[in-house]
């Protein structure tokens, strides 16, 4: 009954929500010619835009209303994200800085104590800064000497941060205040630090106009921003690095650096490095061409530690002389291992290279000249992150989790390599009798992929549990196992999570990610569905028990799959992804993303581009899955016009009576500095669609 009720509801308000009409507007693509019949949801400040913005949170928040469970199951989820939780200590001269949340704090406090047991106190509480909580802080690090701490502030979930500056002594903020800044860093040298920003963009453009001409500046403490000197730009993008000596300046530029907006047909970065320690040094190529990506790990004297997929898919690190930077005069250090290589990280005067191995954790303590120390044995196998510190510091302080493990700070002792557990998350909610499996499916093409299967011990195969199933594919980054407190509540009550890993990652190095970017897209969305039928015919459930969800490229992934088989699954949840595959990159920041999935300019990546493209595959008369897109107000990674426009399609097309709802949160951007309260708001709300939409009991 009540299903019927839900049904009649939609179908009443799905008329108000409709767009009042439609834009003549046609593009042409090499001479291909592509109507965007909703470009007008583009302009956010259209009062067209606005009235059509109400609507659908109308029509959203009816359906939502009408769930009977989703305040019990608010409650619950409340109660259960209640927990007290820390961000592992970083040490700064004397003091340990690090961030605690008691429970449903919006936003972490910072605090610092004076050695490991001193007395802690409060150093910086965010939720102080906006009425709402939706003012977030990220630590940038600290001056040399350990007197200054440079942070950024977000607002409203944007990706513009201002930096702030704070002199530890006195626990004062200096009148430093820097803006126009994405992605914060800041390498400290002396009495300053490098950092990059973007021109101010047009006044009302803030939030959607396309972000080019990325500059590094150094900033003197104690100036303002116009006199900041400027040190080296990029059309796209471009970050700074200072060795922990001080005498290496590294900067690592993306394509088009000095040559105007190019693509090129590389993901790699470029490296120009600065040699600080000689006076009037100039700075210098290190790594030309974009055909690889390069990481400088430190400096060993005059040489440079360079992790590097050159010749070596998998990376490997080699040690080379910025005189002599060419690839035939360098020393292999730690070679290419058959797992791969995601990050070294430096602590203690030592390297700690973090391998994954089927998107598993794996460490390695290595010195400066590639001797392995040992593996660092991991309190289990899952997701291990963070083993940085100082060279002169002899304590790591690293994360450990995994689906059913919060994440839970552990101490580690650098000389011997034992572990011990430093801080455990309060979480009351129960983590034991699960089980975590990994099996590994057989893509289109013959590809093995693996994919963790999470679940109640004892589960039934009888082709009937309720699954939830979450992937990505693109951009190197990887699906590993981690702890999700509102997973937990479908877990609770007999559901099934299953997390596969798609081509596009870094899971397996850069021929991994290679496999699912660009023209192999679509290796990316065939992995996604081979999984769901290994599902189906391994008895854990059917198509009508299956919710899909992906976030960013992820989301790409989602609308890509019910296009392309929507009797597959019952519900999708696409969040904050870029919809529309033709326009993306004249938005924001999007132009970073052309090495990764091409661009509509260029006739031959147009071809693909618009074979997969979430609002450009969606036919009239087709039966989609119920289908619950999140996106926000302030995201300018992604902007918001995708999911409108997507929507607006998908509603207008979509047969039969599975719904069709947008949740537009509002103060709220692509995912980071998201105040507690409105990831619980939000989870929520796509839980209870979840389980109403799979028939999951409360």
């Amino acid at each position: 009954m009540m299903r019927v009720l839900l049904i009649i509801l939609l179908a009443a308000l799905n008329a108000q929500a409709q767009p009042m009409f439609k834009d003549t507007v046609k593009d042409n693509y090499s001479g291909t010619i592509i109507p965007d019949p909703y470009r007008w949801l583009e302009n956010d400040t259209l009062a067209r835009t606005r009235e059509w913005i109400t609507a659908e949170n109308k029509l959203t928040n009816s359906y939502l209303d009408a769930i009977p469970f989703r305040k019990a199951l608010t409650e619950h989820l409340s109660s259960t994200w209640n927990y007290a939780r820390e961000t592992p200590p970083v040490k700064a001269g004397e003091y340990y800085f690090f961030t605690r949340n008691n429970g449903l704090q919006p936003q972490n406090v910072w605090f610092l104590r004076k050695g490991l047991n001193g007395a802690e106190e409060e150093l910086l509480d965010p939720n102080k800064l906006s009425a709402n909580g939706t003012t977030a802080v990220t630590m940038l690090g600290f001056s040399t000497d350990n007197r200054y701490l440079a942070y950024a502030v977000a607002y409203a979930g944007s990706d513009w941060n201002t930096l702030h500056v704070m002199d530890i002594i006195s626990r004062k903020e200096l009148n430093d205040e820097l803006k126009w800044v994405k992605f914060p860093r800041a390498a400290w040298k002396g009495n300053g630090f490098y950092y990059s920003r973007y021109p101010a963009p047009e006044k009302g453009m803030e939030l959607s106009a396309r972000n080019t001409l990325n500059q590094v500046y150094f900033h003197r403490l104690g100036t303002l921003q116009e006199a900041d000197s400027l040190v080296f730009e990029a059309r796209l993008s471009v970050a700074a690095f200072v060795t922990e000596d001080q005498r290496f300046l590294i900067i690592s530029s993306l394509p088009g650096s000095f040559l105007g907006f190019k693509l090129t047909s590389s993901t790699g970065n470029a490296l120009h490095y600065q040699d600080l320690s000689v006076p009037g040094s100039r700075i210098q190529p290190l790594i030309k061409g974009y055909d690889n990506h390069n990481i400088v790990v430190d400096n060993k004297g005059g040489k440079l530690l360079l992790q590097t997929d050159t010749d070596a898919p998998n990376n490997k690190v080699v040690l080379l002389d910025p005189a002599h930077p060419e690839k035939e005069h360098w020393q292999t250090v730690i070679p290419e291992q058959r797992s791969s290589l995601e990050n070294i990280d430096l602590a203690g005067g030592y390297m700690w290279a973090c391998y994954l191995k089927d998107a598993r954790t794996l460490v390695s303590q290595y010195d400066y000249s590639g001797r392995k120390v040992r593996d660092v044995q991991l309190p289990g196998i899952g997701t291990a992150r963070n083993f940085s510190a100082r060279k002169a510091d002899k304590d790591i302080f690293y994360t450990y989790t995994d689906f059913t493990t919060p994440e839970t700070v552990y101490r580690l002792d650098v000389v011997s390599g034992k572990s011990v557990l430093y801080r455990k998350p309060d979480f009351k909610g129960i983590t034991t009798g699960y089980e975590t499996r990994q099996v590994f499916v057989t893509s289109k093409d013959g590809t093995r992929l693996p994919m963790f299967i999470v679940c109640k011990k004892g589960t039934r195969l009888d082709g009937n549990n309720p699954v939830f199933m979450q992937g990505h594919g693109g951009f190197k980054r990887n699906l590993t196992p981690a702890f999700n407190v509102a997973r937990m509540i479908f877990l609770e009550r007999g559901g099934i999570y299953a997390q596969p890993n798609l081509r596009g990652g870094n899971e397996y190095g850069e021929a991994w990610h290679r496999g699912g970017m660009r023209g192999n897209k679509q290796n990316v969305f065939d992995d996604f569905i081979a999984a769901t039928e290994y599902l189906i015919r391994e008895k854990y459930t059917q198509p009508a028990r299956i919710a899909i969800t992906g976030v960013s490229t992820g989301a790409v992934m989602v609308g890509a799959c019910i296009n392309q088989r929507p009797e597959l699954f019952k519900a999708a949840i696409p969040v904050v992804g870029a919809m529309d595959m033709l326009r993306y990159h004249k938005f924001t920041i999007g132009s970073t993303w052309a090495e990764e999935y091409g661009t509509s300019d260029n006739k031959e990546q147009f071809e693909y581009l618009v074979k997969y493209s979430p609002l450009h595959n969606i036919k009239a008369g087709v039966r989609y899955p119920a289908t619950l897109v999140l996106t926000a107000d302030h995201d300018d990674t992604v902007v918001p016009a995708h999911s409108y426009k997507y929507v607006a399609t998908l509603q207008e097309k979509q047969a039969g009576d599975n719904p069709v709802l947008i949740r537009i949160d509002s103060n709220a951007g692509h995912g980071p500095g998201k105040p507690t309260t409105k990831l619980i708001a939000e989870a929520a709300d796509a839980w209870s669609f979840i389980f109403s939409q799979l028939n999951v009991k409360w």
